[in-house]
């Protein structure tokens, strides 16, 4: 472990406020330590001179209270400079999740990032609050004691000199050991959660087929994996602790005993001996204490660096948008053609205006993986089928729309590449899976929205065939509460009511109908008829015939044989 990773101070703000703030403050303890152990060697040697030692008591006292303060002080920093650090990583690892695209996502576990944006950084608070104070400390407080110990004595400030670098260099042999430890017991974490998670997920499945005694075996096997690593950490946080403990004491012990014999042969008055004594477990202590820190601090900074590692990724060329040139424009068994025998009474009467509303998507020979490649063109107005037997690509082709997985070939909206913008910017999508999350339908509904319009949302539901739904409803855990179709019709409404909040958006569903009836499929095939004729640009996936009623361009994808 680094002792400051600079990745932190460039990510994280409040990380270089606090470092600059934790400089001041240990500069000034340094000078109150410094006065301190001369104040009491001075009340001390008055005391047994037989002077007045008031006005050094006095001073004492002051310098303990503000010693504490500053403490106290450097406590309440380091709490809110972890809190408002959290928070800005947080903010980063978001931003960065977003910048890579749900494709990089897909590949990667969620719940361990859950782990590591949630417990992970909360865990920063003993970095912040007691490692750093106390790297800083050893940066500024012991050279200038030692430096006023070899000005008093130079013997004594020489063997402190000569005994202080042993502490570093048994502590990065420790810590060395303990980073590995420390590095398991976060991945072990991390597994549990996810296995959990999968487990909590998958439970009815896994109780249908008998395997739940097995899953939970298995959660408690990685449980006790945990518990034994954690163990580890703890014996090694124990050695260094010792460790340090035992060489700091013994240095502090040569310095006495060479003290103690100078002050009875009278090499070294008595002043300047106690002044020395006071000061030399002031050099060790810093850097003793960030050796004990250390422990505390390891598994913060192991989430930190995961989080590190995916901002570097997002910031990283390879994931920086670029045009990749088309291959192969034609291929497979991709058709585009057009309907011309689809009802148009109601389209052909829009005005140009209208027709501009939506967005025109060019697609030219798009290939996802293997698969044979696909162009068509989706204008404002229309309402575009994908068509295709199971394994086709028709959802492959979808996800690659909204950013889901890589691509070759060329995709535009409005002239624009696809993987320069934000799906957000110009997408309304619905996917097989409803994705709902515990809410109200309506919040559902009006997911992304900052200011949701009820009438909107109702609006939205209606069209969705959904108009047996309260919005006001609350949701459970992943949309629970709701049947499969009444979850998959909130799901479409979601995005018409995207599509109805933004016109320029291009509204796309991957088979919305699947888990409908004949006569709810037709109600739905007219809403989206309607948003079609209003200018609206629809992409729709199915595999139902009954789309083809409404479809005006028909695009067919076939498997490469």
């Amino acid at each position: 472990m680094k002792p400051v990773d600079i990745r932190l101070v460039r990510y994280a703000s409040a990380a270089r406020g606090f470092l600059l703030l934790s400089g001041v403050i240990g500069v000034v303890q340094t000078a109150v330590t410094v006065a301190f152990a001369w104040m009491l060697t001075d009340a001390v040697t008055g005391a047994l001179a037989g002077r007045d030692v008031t006005a050094s008591l006095l001073w004492l006292l002051g310098l303990a209270l503000l010693r504490g303060a500053l403490i106290a002080a450097s406590d309440a920093a380091g709490t809110r400079a972890a809190a408002k650090t959290g928070m800005q990583l947080r903010a980063a690892l978001i931003a960065a999740i977003g910048r890579l695209g749900p494709g990089w996502l897909a590949q990667r576990n969620r719940t361990e990032l859950a782990v590591t944006a949630g417990h992970g950084l909360e865990a920063l608070d003993a970095y912040f609050a007691r490692y750093i104070p106390q790297l800083v400390l050893t940066v500024t407080a012991t050279p200038v004691i030692l430096a006023v110990m070899w000005w008093q004595d130079w013997p004594s400030g020489l063997t402190a000199a000569i005994t202080l670098p042993l502490i570093p260099l048994f502590l990065i042999l420790i810590g060395i050991a303990t980073r590995t430890v420390q590095r398991r017991q976060w991945q072990t974490l991390q597994r549990l959660a996810a296995r959990f998670a999968d487990t909590v997920q998958g439970l009815a499945t896994l109780r249908l087929f008998g395997r739940e005694r097995r899953a939970a075996a298995q959660i408690e096997h990685t449980a006790d994996e945990y518990r034994r690593e954690t163990m580890k950490v703890l014996r090694f946080s124990f050695l260094s602790g010792f460790a340090m403990e035992l060489l700091s004491s013994l240095a502090v012990a040569l310095i006495a005993v060479a003290v103690g014999f100078r002050l009875l042969s009278g090499d070294l008055s008595l002043e300047v001996g106690l002044f020395v004594l006071l000061l030399a477990p002031e050099a060790f202590l810093p850097i003793r204490q960030v050796g004990v820190q250390f422990h505390a601090a390891a598994e913060g900074v192991a989430a930190t660096e995961d989080v590190f590692a995916v901002l570097d990724e997002a910031r990283a060329p390879a994931h920086r948008v670029s045009s990749r040139p088309a291959r192969g424009a034609t291929g497979g068994r991709s058709v585009s053609e057009e309907r011309s025998d689809a009802p148009r009474s109601v389209s052909e009467e829009r005005s140009d205006e209208t027709k501009r509303a939506g967005s025109l998507l060019e697609v030219t020979g798009l290939r996802v993986r293997d698969l044979p490649p696909v162009s068509f063109t989706a204008t404002p107005g229309t309402i575009t089928l994908i068509e295709g037997p199971s394994g086709a690509g028709k959802s492959s082709l979808l996800a690659a729309l909204r950013g889901a997985v890589a691509f070759d070939g060329a995709a535009t909206v409005g002239g624009i590449d696809i993987r320069g913008l934000s799906p957000a910017d110009w997408l309304a999508w619905a996917g097989q899976r409803p994705q709902l999350s515990r809410g109200t339908i309506a919040a559902n509904v009006s997911l992304g929205d900052e200011a949701p319009d009820a009438v909107a949302v109702r609006r939205a539901l209606d069209a969705a065939c959904a108009d047996d739904l309260d919005p006001s409803v609350e949701l459970g855990v992943q949309g629970s509460g709701l049947s499969g179709g009444q979850a998959q019709r909130v799901a479409v409404a979601r995005a018409l009511y995207r599509q109805a909040r933004r016109p320029d958006a291009m509204l796309a569903l991957d088979e919305p109908s699947s888990a409908l009836d004949p006569d709810t499929e037709q109600r739905l095939w007219d809403s989206l008829r309607e948003r079609a004729d209003a200018g609206a640009t629809v992409l729709v996936v199915s595999h139902r015939r009954s789309a083809r009623r409404i479809a005006d361009r028909i695009v067919e994808l076939g498997v490469r044989v």
